[in-house]
């Protein structure tokens, strides 16, 4: 399994917050055009040269070190140019400022660079740990379980050290192989416990419910007692539904799927991929009560023959748009790749995805791959 988490040190902001952002890194530059305007014009009727100080100084607060360069540059330019369009450069005062405005200047960068370096190796430190934890919620597919050679993925590109809500796990069984895959309604703590919930009722219910859609509702039980548990946010419990998928795979030749609200997996035969569409659709788990009568659904058997693969995947995956915003098509890319081990395939899968998207993904991916080889 590979964990990736993408951030910027870039504040995430919206709305009006977004705007304050903007005008707090405008003002260094606002502060050197006003000097500017004063120097140049009939408003000039005092030195304003000191008030560039501020340039750097507040660059170093709201931008990055190339930020603060520019800034600095900005200023020290903007100070040489008004002292010879007054000639000013018989007053003692205009070296004063130009010599503070440098040191203020080198401070203003060594600062502004010591904090891009603090908070990076912070950031660097928090997605780590990051990483560790989603590794342990998503264990490894077995590369060998039962008649199937499996491989999985998951590469999150959420900002930061927020934890995505993708869900993935295969455990062997006495009815066959079984597998779930499942994606969060949200991020961060809520959308880990969600997933923690889903999960853990799975790895206990494959192993005694005959059934699948038993399995199916063990695990939207276990949701539905982690949403009411004290203390979690009420509007965690509005939006943290899991769209999830189970499946098994028995000793005869076919795949037994049951799924609520998730997108259908492919299969591939023979060189062509087809999507396995439910017959019945059914919402995801936490949202029964949109259902106008309560149904519990039923497994749907699809061929799955010697030489077949499986891809069960997340959104993320199908929603990934390029620069034209056109989504990434998944079912030529799965016909189009070659790979030969799981791993390999899934490997090749994903360097398609990541050309397509430019590198640049909207959303967390899991990916679990199986082929039968008995």
């Amino acid at each position: 399994m590979r964990s990736v988490i993408r951030s910027s040190v870039r504040p995430r902001a919206d709305g009006h917050h977004r705007v304050l952002w903007v005008l707090a890194q405008c003002l260094p530059f606002a502060i050197a055009v006003l000097v500017v305007v004063i120097e140049l014009t009939p408003l000039h009727v005092m030195y304003t040269g000191p008030l560039l100080t501020a340039t750097p100084a507040l660059a170093a607060v709201t931008m990055g070190p190339r930020g603060t360069i520019a800034a600095a540059a900005f200023a020290l330019v903007i100070s040489v140019i008004t002292a010879t369009y007054n000639q000013a450069w018989q007053n003692q005062q205009v070296y004063t400022n130009l010599l503070a405005l440098t040191l203020v200047s080198a401070a203003s960068i060594t600062t502004s660079s010591a904090a891009r370096t603090r908070s990076e190796n912070e950031l660097n430190q928090i997605r780590r740990i990051a990483v560790v934890a989603q590794e342990v919620l998503l264990r490894p597919v077995p590369a060998r379980i039962g008649p199937l050679h499996a491989g999985s993925m998951y590469v999150a590109a959420e900002t930061g050290a927020q934890i995505g809500g993708d869900l993935y796990e295969a455990v062997q069984t006495r009815f066959g192989v079984r597998l779930i895959i499942g994606d969060v309604r949200g991020k961060g703590l809520p959308a880990v416990r969600a997933a923690a919930a889903v999960l853990g009722a799975f790895r206990e219910a494959a192993h005694y419910q005959e059934n699948l859609v038993d399995v199916m509702e063990h695990c939207a039980a276990a949701l539905e007692r982690e949403r009411l548990s004290p203390g979690v946010d009420p509007d965690a419990r509005v939006e943290g539904f899991v769209t999830a998928l189970v499946a098994q795979v028995p000793q005869e030749p076919v795949v037994e799927i049951v799924n609520r609200g998730h997108p259908s997996p492919l299969v591939l035969h023979r060189g062509r991929a087809e999507a396995l569409t439910p017959g019945c659709p059914l919402p995801p788990l936490g949202l029964d009560e949109l259902l106008p009568e309560p149904s519990e659904g039923k497994a749907e058997s699809y061929p799955f023959v010697r030489g077949d693969r499986l891809l069960l995947h997340t959104d993320g995956v199908i929603e990934a748009r390029d620069s034209d915003g056109e989504f990434f098509a998944l079912p030529d890319a799965f016909e189009a790749v070659r790979g030969n081990a799981p791993g390999e395939f899934l490997d090749e899968l994903h360097q398609a995805l990541t050309r397509h998207s430019s590198g640049c993904l909207a959303d967390d991916i899991a990916m679990v791959i199986i082929e039968r080889v008995d």
